[in-house]
C-alpha cells in the first residue's frame, strides 16, 4: 500500500467526511488537492446524495485502519496529501494544542490529527519537500510552520466561518507564523501600557491597603490591548468609541485609558470625592462609575465614553450596542464605522449569563446591529472560585456562545503583549471588513483574590502556588525588550519609578486625552437638566395638520395590496382623519409619532409585535399581500410623511425582554430628540428584563446623573386572560418611584394618549415613562376621542366628572376599570345619581393639586379608591397616603379592590367575571349577587391577541 493511500484509512474517516461536507457546501473551502480529489469521486455528478455519502465513510470507517478503500488523485504524494491533511487540521484544531495559558497547571491536550502519527507518515516522508499555501519545506518543517502559527500564543478560532472570511484570516496569519511585526516604537508603547497598568495596581495596593478595588493584576495585558485598538480605530477613521466592562480593571482603564486624574480616584477611596452635591444623587461605588474624555488619534481626535452599570455586570453589553447604534444613527452612519462599540467580559460571566446570548443574537438584526462589537473576555480562568473545569462550563471555551453570532475567537496568551496586540489588530480590521461581532480571550490569571480582602488559597491552592512564583507580565516583557536592544539594560525599572512618580504628582498619565472638542463629539443634554415635571408645553396640533397627516397614515403605494382586515382599518382611519368619526387608540397614537417626526423629532419603536401592534390596533408596519419578494413586502407610511422628517424605526423584536429594552435604554441615553419606545407584548412580560428597570431605568439618575426618555408601553387591563395577561405589576414601578426618578400613567382614552406621547418628547424632562396601556380599550367606543380634542387641550393627569355635582360619593379609578365603572352607573342611573367619577391618568408623580382641586367640589363625600387588581397589588397601597392628604374636609377613603392574592389574576373567566363584578359594585356602595353580575356588567369586547 502506498503512503499516500494511508491517509484514506478508515481511521481517518471522519476528518475526510468532515472535509467532504464542507467540499458540497462550498468547494472553494477545502485546499486545491481535496478539491481536486473530491471532483475526481463525484466523476462529474451534480449532486451526490448524502445518504450514499454517509454509507461510503461508514464502509470506509469499518475497514482496518491502514487498509486503503478510496482512489487517491493522480500525480500527488504521500508527503504532499498529508501537508493538505495537517494544514486543515491545524486550521481546524490548532487552537486545542495552542500555548495560550500562562499557567501551566494543566499541560496541553494532545490532538491527533496534528501529528505525524495519525496519518501513518514515515521518516522518510516526513523529508520530503512540500508546499501548500504559504507553508513550505521538508515536511517535518511544514508541520513546525504549522506549530508555529496554530500552537504558539495564539489559538485562533475561524474555521466555522464563511469562506471568504476564512481566507480573510489565511492570509493575514499564516505568512506572518501567527504574529505581529512591530516596531521598536510599538513596542516601546506597549511596555508604557503595560507598566502603567502593573504600577496603578500595585501603587493603591500599598496606599489604600484591603479596600476593593478589583485588581487586573495578573491580566495587565488588557490595558496595552485597549489602547492598541483605539489608536488603530483611529486609523479606520472611527470617531467614538463606547465601552462596556466588568469591574475587574475599570479603575485602571479609567486612569491609563482615559486619562482620569489619579488624584480625583485617589480622593474616591478617601471618601473626598462626591459626583454632586444634590441630596436627590446617592452616586455609586468607584467601581461602577462610567467616564468620558476625548483623546487624540493618527486618525483624528476620538470620543471615548465607558458606560455606567451596575453589578449585574454582562447587562451593560447590550445597554453599549444601544448607545453605539444611537451615536450612528445621529452621525447618519449607515456603514455603521465611525462608532465603535467594545465591551468587556469576565470568563465565568460570558459563559453563565443569558444577556450575552440575547446580545449576540440581536447583533446582526437590521434593527439592532451596531456593524459589530470588539468583545474581550478577561479570563483569568476562575471567575470568582470556581477553577475545576468540572464545574465552570458545558463547552470547551467560555467563548463558545461566539458561535451563535458566526463571530471568530481569538484566544491569546496574556503573557505575550505583541501576540495580544497582533489580536488586537486583527479583531478590529475584521470587524470593520465584515461588520461582525469578533472575540479575543485574553487568558490570564488573577493575583489576588476576587476582592483584595479575599484570600483564594482556601479555594485554589494549586493555582495560586503556581500564581505566587510568577514573575509579572511586565517583568517578562521588560526582560524581552531589554535583551532584544528595544529598551536599555535597566530601563525597565526606571520606567516603573516615572510612572510612580506621576501618580505621586496626581496629573493626568495619558498624553494623548484632548478635552477641548468633547462637547462636540457627545450629545448636548445641557437643556433638559433643572427641569420638572409641572413644566407645561403645548402639545395640541392643528386640526388641518392633523387631517393631512392621518390621510397620509392610510395611504399606500400603488399596487400595494392590503389585507382585508387591514384595508377596512386603513378606511376607518381616513374617516378619523376627516372627522368624520372618533379617532380609536391606534390612530391616536399613530398620529403622536406622525406629528412629532413632521416637527424633526425621531421615533423608534420595538417590541415583539410593535409593528402591528399585539393587539392588532397599530398597523404602523403594512404588508404587501401579491409581494413575491419577502425581503421588499413592507411599507411604513411613518417614513413618507415629509421631505426633511425624523427618521423613524418601527421594529419587531426577537423574544428578548432583557437585552431589548437594555438596548433601547442604552440608546436613549445617547439620545435625546427621539420618542424611544418598548412595548411588551404583554405587560408582565417586562419582569424578564427587571435588572434594567431596577438597575437603570428607576436608578440611573441617582446613581449617576445619567438621564433617560426610554417610554414602556405595558399591556394591562384584567378580562379574564389569566395571571401573565392581566397585570403590568404596575405596583412594582410604582415601588420604584421616588425623588420624581419615573413617570407611571394608565391613560384612558386615544386623546390622552396622543397627548402623552407629544408631551414625553416636547416637553425638555426626560425621565422615564411607564405606561399602562390597554387591551380591550383599543377598540371600546368610549375610549374614543374626537378629532378636537387632539388639535386643542393637553395631557390630563386628573380628568373629572362635570356631570355631578357635590357628590355623596365619588370613585376614583384609572383605565379600563373607569369605563365599567361608567357603564354600571349608566345602567342605573337614578340608584347612583350621586356619585361622581373621577379619573386619576397619572399616579406619579402624584397630581395632589389637580385631584385636590377636583375633589373640593365635592364636600363631606365618601371618597373610593378602586382598582381591578387585588388589594396587595396596583396602586392602593402605594398612594393612599397621597389620596389621604388631598382629601377635602369631612371626606372619608375606603377602597374597592380584589381580595389579597398570590396570584396576580385568576385563570378562569367564570371566576374573573364574579371578581370583576364585586369590585364595581363595591366602588359604586351597592353590593350584588352572583346572578347580578352577569348583568350588571357589560362585557367589554376581547382584543385579539397573541400569547
Amino acid at each position: 500500500m502506498t503512503q499516500s493511500q494511508t491517509i484514506m484509512s478508515g481511521g481517518n474517516a471522519a476528518f475526510i467526511e468532515g472535509l467532504y461536507e464542507a467540499y458540497l457546501a462550498d468547494p472553494q473551502s477545502v485546499d486545491p488537492e481535496w478539491r481536486a480529489y473530491f471532483d475526481e469521486l463525484r466523476g462529474g455528478a451534480k449532486e451526490t446524495a448524502h445518504s450514499a455519502v454517509q454509507q461510503a465513510f461508514y464502509e470506509l470507517g469499518t475497514q482496518r485502519r491502514g487498509q486503503a478503500v478510496l482512489p487517491v488523485p493522480q500525480g500527488v504524494s504521500g508527503a504532499q496529501q498529508a501537508a493538505g491533511a495537517l494544514v486543515t487540521a491545524y486550521r481546524v484544531y490548532g487552537h486545542i494544542s495552542a500555548h495560550m495559558n500562562p499557567l501551566k497547571m494543566r499541560g496541553l491536550p494532545v490532538v491527533p490529527e496534528l501529528t505525524p502519527e495519525y496519518y501513518g507518515l514515515s521518516q522518510a516522508d516526513l523529508g520530503e519537500y512540500v508546499q501548500e499555501g504559504s507553508f513550505r519545506g521538508p515536511l517535518r518543517d511544514v508541520i513546525e510552520q504549522l506549530q508555529q502559527t496554530y500552537c504558539g500564543a495564539i489559538g485562533f478560532e475561524f474555521n466555522y466561518l464563511p469562506a471568504p472570511e476564512r481566507k480573510w484570516f489565511q492570509d493575514r496569519i499564516e505568512p506572518t507564523r501567527g504574529r505581529g511585526q512591530y516596531t521598536p516604537e510599538e513596542r516601546r508603547r506597549l511596555m508604557t501600557k503595560l507598566n502603567a497598568a502593573e504600577g496603578l495596581e500595585r501603587y493603591l495596593h500599598v496606599k489604600y491597603v484591603g479596600q476593593k478595588r478589583f485588581s487586573l493584576e495578573g491580566s495587565e495585558s488588557f490595558i496595552p490591548l485597549l489602547d492598541r485598538i483605539i489608536q488603530q480605530a483611529g486609523r479606520y477613521g472611527v470617531k467614538e468609541t463606547v465601552i462596556g466592562m466588568a469591574h475587574r480593571g475599570r479603575l485602571n482603564v479609567l486612569v491609563n485609558i482615559f486619562g482620569k486624574k489619579p488624584s480625583d480616584l485617589f480622593a474616591e477611596f478617601e471618601g473626598k470625592k462626591k459626583l454632586s452635591d444634590n441630596p436627590d444623587i446617592a452616586g455609586d461605588v468607584k467601581y461602577h462609575m462610567g467616564y468620558s474624555s476625548d483623546v487624540r488619534t493618527p486618525g483624528g481626535p476620538m470620543h471615548l465614553a465607558l458606560a455606567f452599570n451596575p453589578s449585574h455586570l454582562e447587562i451593560v453589553s447590550p445597554v453599549v450596542h444601544g448607545s453605539v447604534r444611537a451615536r450612528q444613527d445621529r452621525r447618519g452612519d449607515t456603514e455603521r464605522k465611525l462608532v465603535l462599540p467594545v465591551t468587556v467580559h469576565g470568563d465565568a460571566a460570558v459563559s453563565g449569563q443569558g444577556v450575552v446570548m440575547e446580545t449576540l443574537n440581536l447583533s446582526r438584526l437590521r434593527g439592532f446591529t451596531t456593524g459589530g462589537a470588539v468583545r474581550i473576555v478577561i479570563n483569568n480562568q476562575i471567575g470568582f472560585t470556581v477553577s475545576d473545569p468540572r464545574d465552570t462550563r458545558s463547552s470547551r471555551y467560555c467563548t463558545d456562545v461566539a458561535k451563535i453570532a458566526n463571530a471568530p475567537v481569538l484566544h491569546v496568551n496574556g503573557d505575550d503583549p505583541e501576540a495580544v496586540a497582533f489580536c488586537g489588530d486583527l479583531a478590529l480590521e475584521y470587524r470593520q471588513t465584515f461588520g461582525k461581532d469578533v472575540f479575543i480571550d485574553l487568558i490570564s490569571f488573577r493575583r489576588h483574590g476576587h476582592n483584595e480582602a479575599d484570600d483564594p488559597t482556601m479555594t485554589q491552592p494549586i493555582m495560586y502556588r503556581e500564581i505566587k512564583a510568577h514573575p509579572g507580565t511586565r517583568a517578562l516583557y521588560a526582560q524581552q525588550l531589554e535583551q532584544a536592544g528595544v529598551l536599555k539594560g535597566g530601563e525597565g525599572d526606571a520606567l516603573v519609578e516615572r510612572y510612580r512618580d506621576q501618580l505621586d504628582a496626581g496629573d493626568a498619565v495619558v498624553e494623548e486625552i484632548e478635552n477641548l472638542e468633547q462637547s462636540k463629539l457627545a450629545a448636548d443634554w445641557r437643556d433638559y437638566v433643572n427641569t420638572h415635571w409641572t413644566d407645561d408645553t403645548p402639545t395640541a396640533v392643528p386640526q388641518q395638520k392633523l387631517t393631512e397627516l392621518g390621510l397620509k397614515l392610510a395611504e399606500v403605494p400603488e399596487g400595494f395590496a392590503l389585507h382585508r382586515g387591514v384595508a377596512r382599518v386603513m378606511e376607518a382611519r381616513k374617516a378619523m382623519a376627516r372627522g368624520e368619526q372618533p379617532l380609536d387608540w391606534g390612530m391616536g397614537e399613530m398620529l403622536a409619532y406622525a406629528t412629532l417626526l413632521v416637527e424633526g423629532y425621531s421615533v423608534r419603536l420595538d417590541g415583539q409585535d410593535s409593528g402591528r401592534g399585539t393587539f392588532v390596533h397599530r398597523h404602523a408596519v403594512l404588508h404587501n399581500q401579491n409581494a413575491q419578494d419577502p425581503m421588499n413586502e413592507e411599507y411604513v407610511s411613518l417614513a413618507h410623511l415629509a421631505p426633511d422628517q425624523g427618521r423613524v424605526e418601527i421594529v419587531d423584536s426577537t423574544l428578548s425582554e432583557e437585552a431589548v429594552v437594555a438596548f433601547e435604554y442604552g440608546y436613549s441615553t445617547s439620545e435625546p430628540k427621539a420618542l424611544v419606545a418598548w412595548e411588551a407584548q404583554f405587560g408582565d412580560f417586562a419582569n424578564g428584563a427587571q435588572v434594567v428597570i431596577d438597575q437603570f431605568l428607576s436608578a440611573g439618575e441617582s446613581k449617576w446623573q445619567r438621564l433617560s426618555g426610554l417610554t414602556l408601553l405595558l399591556p394591562h387591563g384584567y378580562e379574564g386572560a389569566g395571571p401573565e395577561h392581566s397585570s403590568a405589576r404596575l405596583e412594582r414601578y410604582l415601588q420604584l418611584c421616588a425623588q420624581k426618578n419615573m413617570q407611571v400613567v394608565v391613560p384612558s382614552n386615544a386623546a390622552q394618549i396622543f397627548h402623552l406621547l407629544r408631551r414625553q418628547v416636547l416637553r425638555p424632562y426626560r425621565k422615564p415613562l411607564i405606561v399602562m396601556t390597554p387591551k380591550s380599550l383599543l377598540r371600546n367606543k368610549l375610549a374614543m376621542s374626537p378629532l378636537s380634542e387632539l388639535a386643542e387641550g393637553r395631557f390630563q393627569e386628573v380628568i373629572g366628572d362635570d356631570t355631578v355635582r357635590k357628590a355623596r360619593r365619588v370613585v376614583i379609578s384609572s383605565g379600563k376599570l373607569h369605563w365599567e365603572l361608567f357603564e354600571a352607573r349608566g345602567a342605573n342611573e337614578e340608584g347612583y345619581a350621586g356619585t361622581a367619577l373621577i379619573r386619576l391618568e397619572q399616579l406619579y408623580p402624584f397630581p395632589a393639586d389637580a385631584l385636590r382641586a377636583e375633589l373640593a367640589g365635592h364636600p363631606g363625600a365618601e371618597v373610593v379608591w378602586a382598582q381591578e387588581e387585588p388589594e396587595n397589588q396596583g396602586a392602593w397601597l402605594m398612594i393612599w397616603e397621597d389620596l389621604e392628604k388631598v382629601l377635602a374636609e369631612g371626606q372619608t377613603l375606603t377602597h374597592a379592590s380584589r381580595p389579597r392574592a398570590a396570584s396576580t389574576a385568576a385563570g378562569y373567566a367564570s371566576v374573573h367575571t364574579q371578581e370583576q363584578a364585586r369590585v364595581i359594585a363595591d366602588a359604586l356602595g351597592e353590593p350584588v349577587t352572583r346572578k347580578d353580575a352577569e348583568v350588571q356588567v357589560k362585557a367589554v369586547p376581547q382584543a385579539t391577541a397573541q400569547s
